[in-house]
C-alpha cells in the first residue's frame, strides 16, 4: 500500500495522514468547497475537491470519493470516523472498485450497524445483555405490554441509532405512548428507520468500552478499556483509560467478552465494543462501533500502540505483531473533546471565527486538532475543534496535567468546552471516581463556572493593578532641585 485516500476532514484526517507519512505512505485529501484551505488539505500529498460545503454534497458522496481514489491511483481508503465510516454500502463499493477499505468487511459493518442484529449475533456466546426485547417494535400497544413485563423504568432505543438520537427514558406507564411516538419519529428523521427496541433502564450506569484489534489470520486481542461516562446529550465529552472502577477480574472478563463479540461477526481491523456497567460492576453488551473511535488516543498512550498504523498493517494482510499476553496498561490518560459549544448555554453550538488560537504543549500533553488561528468553524459539520489528551504515571497525575493543559489552552472568538473540562477535573465526584453517565445532570452547575471565571478575572485584575503600582513606585526616583530639597518624579 503506497497511497491512501482519507475520506474525512479535520483532526482525524490529519491524525491518519501523520501516521501514513511516518510509514512512508503518500496521502490524498478530499475536501468540500469550504475546506479548500484546511490544514488536512495542505498536509496531504494530493487533494481532490468533492463538492459543496454540506456533507450530503461532499463527504457523504460515495461515488465522488471512490472516483477521487481511482483518479489519484490510491491503493486504500481510510474512512476515519463519522461520515461513511460505518456504511456497509460504501465499504462494498470501495472493494468493488479494487481498492482496499481500511476497516472491517461490509458484512461486519452491516451486522453491528443494527443493535438488534448485533445482539442476535453475539447471543450464542453467552455475553451478558440488558434485559429487554430482541426484536424491533413499532406497534405501540404491543410495546406497552412488553414494557410492563420488563418493568419500569425502561429505555426505548432506535435500532439504527447512535449519538442519543431516537432514545427515550420512560419512568412510568402514563408517559409511554408519548415517548414511544417521539422515539419512532426521531429515528425516522435521523436514520430513515423507525425500528425501536425496549430494554430495562439501568439507573446508575457507567459507559465503558473495550478496544479490539483483529487481523485477517484469525488473531483477535483487546487493548483494555476506556471510561466514557462523562457525557452531555448522550454524547461523550471526557474519556479516560483505564477506568477507575474496574477490578482486574472484571477487566479480564470484559476483554474476553469483547474478543468474542469481534469473533461473532468475523471482525477485521480496529473496533470498539461498548458496555454498560451497573453499580455492582455487572456489565452488559451495548453495541459495537466498527471504526476508529474519537477517543482512541487514550488507548494509544496507555499501550504505546499506534492504532492507525495497526489498521493499515491489518488492511495489508499482516499478522498482528503481538498477542494478548504481550499487552499491559502503563500509566493513565485523559481526553477532553474541545467543542465549539457554550457550556453556559446548555452546550449549544457556538461556531464562528478563531480570533486567537494557542494550543498547549509539553511532556504528557497531546493535541489532535484540525484548525488554526483565523479559521472559521463551519456550521455544516461537528463543532469539535480539537481533542486535548494528557498522560501521567497515574490517574491523579493525568488529571493534574489536564488542568495545566486547559489553563494553557487559549481560544478566543468562540465559546468552548474547556471551562467544562476544568469543572470536571476539579469536581470531587470525578476525582474520587464516583460518577456515572448522569454526572452532568447531577453535578454540573453553569453558575459554578461563571463564578470561577469571575473570580479569575478579579484575581487577574488585582494582579495587574499590583504590578502597575509596583512599577509606579519603582519609577519614583529621587532627584535634587535647585533649592537643595529632594523631590520625587511622579
Amino acid at each position: 500500500m503506497k497511497k491512501i485516500l482519507v475520506a474525512n476532514r479535520g483532526e482525524i484526517a490529519l491524525r491518519i495522514m501523520r501516521t501514513a507519512r511516518k510509514m512512508g505512505i503518500r496521502t490524498v485529501a478530499v475536501y468540500s468547497e469550504i475546506d479548500r484551505n484546511a490544514p488536512h488539505v495542505r498536509f496531504a500529498d494530493e487533494a481532490v475537491a468533492i463538492g459543496a460545503a454540506p456533507s450530503s454534497e461532499s463527504y457523504l458522496k460515495m461515488e465522488r470519493i471512490v472516483d477521487a481514489a481511482l483518479q489519484t491511483k490510491a491503493d486504500g481508503i481510510h474512512p476515519g470516523y463519522g461520515f461513511l465510516s460505518e456504511n456497509a454500502v460504501f465499504a462494498q463499493r470501495v472493494e468493488d472498485a479494487g481498492i482496499t477499505f481500511i476497516g472491517p468487511r461490509p458484512h461486519a459493518i452491516q451486522v453491528m450497524g443494527s443493535k438488534l442484529a448485533a445482539k442476535e449475533a453475539v447471543k450464542k456466546y453467552n455475553i451478558p445483555m440488558v434485559p429487554g426485547v430482541e426484536e424491533a417494535i413499532t406497534d405501540i400497544p404491543k410495546a406497552k405490554e412488553v414494557a410492563a413485563q420488563i418493568g419500569y423504568p425502561i429505555l426505548i432505543k432506535a435500532s439504527a441509532g447512535g449519538g442519543g438520537k431516537g432514545m427515550r427514558i420512560v419512568e412510568r406507564e402514563a408517559d409511554f405512548e408519548a415517548q414511544m411516538s417521539r422515539a419512532i419519529s426521531e429515528a425516522v428523521n435521523a436514520f430513515g428507520d423507525g425500528s425501536v427496541f425496549i430494554e430495562k433502564y439501568i439507573s446508575s450506569p457507567r459507559h465503558i468500552e473495550i478496544q479490539v484489534l483483529a487481523d485477517t489470520h484469525g488473531n483477535v486481542v483487546h487493548l483494555f478499556e476506556r471510561e466514557c461516562s462523562i457525557q452531555r446529550r448522550h454524547q461523550k465529552v471526557v474519556e479516560e483509560a483505564p477506568s477507575a472502577v474496574l477490578t482486574p477480574e472484571v477487566r479480564t472478563a470484559m476483554g474476553a467478552a469483547a474478543v468474542k463479540v469481534a469473533q461473532a461477526c468475523d471482525y477485521v481491523g480496529a473496533g470498539t465494543v461498548e458496555f454498560l456497567i451497573d453499580e455492582r460492576l455487572n456489565f452488559y453488551f451495548l453495541e459495537m462501533n466498527t471504526r476508529l473511535q474519537v477517543e482512541h488516543p487514550v488507548t494509544e498512550l496507555i499501550t504505546g500502540i499506534d492504532l492507525v498504523e495497526q489498521q493499515i498493517n491489518i488492511a495489508r494482510g499482516e499478522v498482528l505483531p503481538f498477542q494478548q499476553k504481550d499487552l499491559s496498561i502503563q500509566g493513565h490518560a485523559m481526553e477532553l473533546r474541545v467543542y465549539a459549544e457554550d457550556p453556559l448555554n446548555d452546550f449549544l453550538p457556538n461556531v464562528g471565527k478563531l480570533d486567537y488560537y494557542q494550543k498547549p504543549s509539553g511532556e504528557g500533553i497531546r493535541v489532535d486538532d484540525g484548525y488554526e488561528q483565523g479559521m472559521d468553524i463551519p456550521i455544516y459539520y461537528d463543532p469539535m475543534i480539537a481533542k486535548l489528551i494528557t498522560y501521567g504515571k497515574n490517574r491523579m497525575a493525568a488529571i493534574q496535567k489536564m488542568k495545566e493543559a486547559i489553563q494553557q489552552y487559549a481560544i478566543q472568538g468562540v465559546a468552548t468546552t474547556l471551562p467544562f473540562g476544568k469543572f470536571v477535573m476539579e469536581h470531587d465526584a470525578f476525582i474520587k471516581g464516583k460518577f456515572d453517565t448522569h454526572f452532568v445532570k447531577i453535578h454540573y452547575a453553569p453558575d459554578a463556572i461563571k463564578a470561577a471565571q469571575q473570580a479569575e478575572s478579579q484575581i487577574a485584575a488585582l494582579a495587574a493593578l499590583n504590578a502597575y503600582l509596583q512599577e509606579e513606585e519603582r519609577l519614583q526616583v529621587p532627584i535634587t532641585n535647585g533649592s537643595g530639597w529632594k523631590t520625587k518624579r511622579g
